[in-house]
């Protein structure tokens, strides 16, 4: 549950601008959308791995 302290003197606007950056920042909505559907274990490894491969490959051709 997210809390934001709001004062008398401050906005609305900014309460709110306060409430969407600590929203994004929890990762609620990333983990909401990752859980709503299952990924078989060997499915996400060899995601990782295949991003890992381009991100080797990537940095390869920077330096050569």
């Amino acid at each position: 549950m997210l809390i934001i302290d709001v004062k008398d003197s401050s906005s609305i606007d900014r309460a709110l601008k306060k409430y969407k950056r600590k929203f994004e920042r929890s990762g609620t909505l990333k983990e909401l959308r990752r859980r709503k559907h299952y990924v078989k274990p060997s499915v996400s490894r060899r995601t990782e791995v295949l991003k890992a491969k381009y991100k080797a490959e990537v940095q390869r051709k920077m330096e050569g």
